[in-house]
């Protein structure tokens, strides 16, 4: 695997890293992308949002579905596909492998590259609101995507750990709601059988 992360690495992800920091960087957007991908950090944005929304009866599925999404990308991504894959950060690959100093616009991850967890852990809430809440959702989409776009602007990524995050997301959030539906179904069939059974 690592093998394979090096050549693409370096015959694509490199090279579309490098042009994004020497076309689109400007000074307002190397002020705001830091403060922006901050929201990802530990998912904290989505797990905060997740608990505004468990206290209102219409959103509380939703709320179920974006917390239990954001535990199962936690499991998979940081604890087992971080550790086990092992992927360089880019800034260090440039480093180790070519001698370049890349200047960093936030503090350096001390964890692996691949997946990004702060594009999976954003689009996972965010998908798993949309399939509720169609109208909060699309908002939440966006910002995810700003997110996720912030860590290649950043240099922290690489584009495919982003991209295989995403798709990845889509995944645990559709899993997360239909748990969390079937969880409600069978919930809601026990108090009306209770109901009926006290009548």
């Amino acid at each position: 695997m690592e093998m394979a992360f090096n050549w693409l690495a370096e015959h694509f992800e490199l090279p579309i890293l490098d042009w994004i920091a020497d076309n689109l960087r400007h000074p307002v957007l190397d002020g705001v992308f830091p403060l922006l991908t901050r929201l990802g950090d530990k998912g904290i944005f989505w797990i905060l949002l997740a608990v505004c929304l468990l206290f209102f009866k219409k959103t509380r599925k939703a709320a179920l579905s974006m917390g239990l999404a954001l535990l199962i990308g936690l499991v998979v991504c940081n604890l087992t596909m971080k550790p086990l894959l092992a992927r360089m950060r880019p800034y260090d690959y440039q480093l180790t492998h070519f001698g370049r100093t890349v200047s960093l616009l936030i503090a350096a991850p001390s964890d692996f590259s691949f997946p990004s967890g702060h594009t999976l852990a954003s689009f996972e809430a965010a998908i798993a609101l949309t399939l509720f809440h169609r109208k909060w959702g699309i908002p939440a989409l966006v910002l995810a995507g700003v997110i996720a776009w912030s860590r290649l602007y950043l240099y922290v990524h690489y584009p495919s750990d982003v991209l295989f995050s995403l798709l990845l997301s889509v995944g645990i959030a559709f899993l997360a709601v239909y748990l969390v539906k079937q969880g409600f179904d069978r919930w809601e069939k026990r108090i009306k059988k209770d109901k009926n059974t006290l009548l």
